[in-house]
């Protein structure tokens, strides 16, 4: 799986999870870029990205993601 395909993945996902077709991730998104990721809707969107992708991440990696690029990141390292 490419980078590129991971976001592509992840548009999708978080369409989804925040219901908003307008949504488009990059390396540098963040939760301040999208109005209603707080910690509840962080949660929904992890858990999300891991059914998608087919992965688990630990609580270490959860807790350091700085950016969509750094989870784009982990899922590559799992594949």
């Amino acid at each position: 799986m490419t980078r590129e395909e991971v976001f592509e993945n992840l548009n999708e996902v978080f369409q989804d999870v925040f219901d908003d077709d307008e949504i488009t991730v990059n390396e540098q998104t963040t939760a301040n870029d999208i109005e209603d990721w707080d910690s509840l809707e962080h949660i929904n969107l992890v858990v999300a990205v891991e059914q998608k992708f087919g992965i688990k991440f630990n609580m270490g990696e959860v807790n350091t993601m700085k950016n969509v690029g750094e989870m784009v990141d982990i899922i590559l390292s799992r594949k």
